[in-house]
């Protein structure tokens, strides 16, 4: 090679090291940039200094017949941290719904801790057990984000827990990973991470617990633009976790699940054509349509079938009587 060659080599190499310090650079800025964001919304968002208050016990107790055994787990969304009355968790707004629409009594056991992450839930499913559960709602996944928990652990957890509940007869409802960039105190760049990394998981977590026999909602953002309309009033103090009101909507859009899981489904047919995708196609399906149910086919674990509901629109009120609207079937993504 002659002088000139290796000239121009040595010409590449210093802006190619130029270069690669300043993508490290700009690297190091954003990771500090994001480290920062996130402490400031740790300082924003205080810690729990409470537990919130406990619902567990009988509802219903004027129905006849078996008490139905219920028990919720999850994290503070589950345990409904950020209300102050037992009859405001989600909990007591699930077994009054069901109580009531099947006019029988149900005992309520919660297993829900606040600040729990996907790992913990094998504690949780040893507790529900000892109840001897029918119906178990999970809600699960915001602290795996705001942790940054391995994915593929969280959701083998997720998967195990419902296994384990299907294997002792208990049928599965689970609501999945909420979008975390919806909260006010966390700031873009962290907010647009956030918001997909919430994503990501709530896809992994709707395979995972439809191939383990169980059933999914996807919550994803389905509250954020009420949320973002009237903060004062659908969050709690802390502004992060819901109030009161955002607990008893968001409990609005599972309630058609928890109940077509309990076998009292009054909604029409899907279509095969509409409303089956394979297992994957589904859960990405669910994730871009907050309100999408996903629920196993009987043919195997590969397929699932979707279906939405008129959550807010409807004139049912599931924590009373009356009858609405057919919830109909998913037919296109977004």
């Amino acid at each position: 090679m002659s002088a000139e060659d290796w000239q121009r080599i040595r010409t590449a190499g210093r802006i190619a090291g130029q270069v690669t310090g300043a993508l490290a650079g700009v690297t190091a800025l954003s990771a500090g940039l994001l480290l920062r964001q996130a402490a400031d919304a740790r300082r924003i968002i205080p810690m729990a200094e409470a537990p919130p208050p406990r619902g567990d016990g009988v509802y219903g107790a004027k129905f006849p017949g078996r008490p139905l055994s219920l028990v919720v787990l999850g994290d503070s969304s589950a345990a409904g941290y950020g209300v102050h009355r037992p009859r405001e968790t989600p909990g007591a707004l699930f077994a009054t719904g069901i109580s009531r629409r099947l006019r029988r009594p149900v005992r309520l056991h919660r297993a829900a801790v606040v600040g729990c992450v996907s790992s913990g839930l094998p504690w949780q499913v040893d507790a529900a057990l000892e109840h001897r559960p029918d119906l178990a709602i999970i809600l699960i996944g915001g602290n795996d984000v705001t942790h940054v928990s391995a994915r593929a652990e969280a959701v083998r957890h997720l998967g195990d827990a419902v296994r384990r509940l299907r294997e002792a007869g208990c049928r599965v409802v689970v609501g999945t990973c909420p979008d975390i960039g919806a909260i006010q105190p966390i700031k873009p760049p962290l907010r647009w991470l956030a918001r997909r990394w919430s994503r990501q998981l709530a896809a992994a977590q709707t395979v995972a617990v439809v191939a383990a026999g169980g059933r999914t909602v996807s919550l994803g953002n389905l509250l954020g633009p009420m949320f973002e309309a009237d903060p004062a009033r659908m969050f709690s103090s802390d502004r992060f976790h819901p109030s009161a009101e955002g607990y008893a909507r968001a409990a609005a859009v599972m309630m058609p699940t928890v109940m077509a899981a309990l076998g009292e489904d009054d909604r029409p047919a899907v279509p095969i054509a509409d409303g089956v995708r394979s297992l994957p196609e589904a859960a990405d399906e669910a994730v871009r349509a907050p309100g999408t149910e996903v629920s196993p086919v009987r043919s195997g674990a590969r397929w699932a079938q979707l279906r939405r509901h008129p959550w807010f629109g409807e004139t049912r009120h599931w924590f009373g009587s009356g009858t609405g609207s057919a919830p109909s079937a998913v037919r296109s993504t977004g």
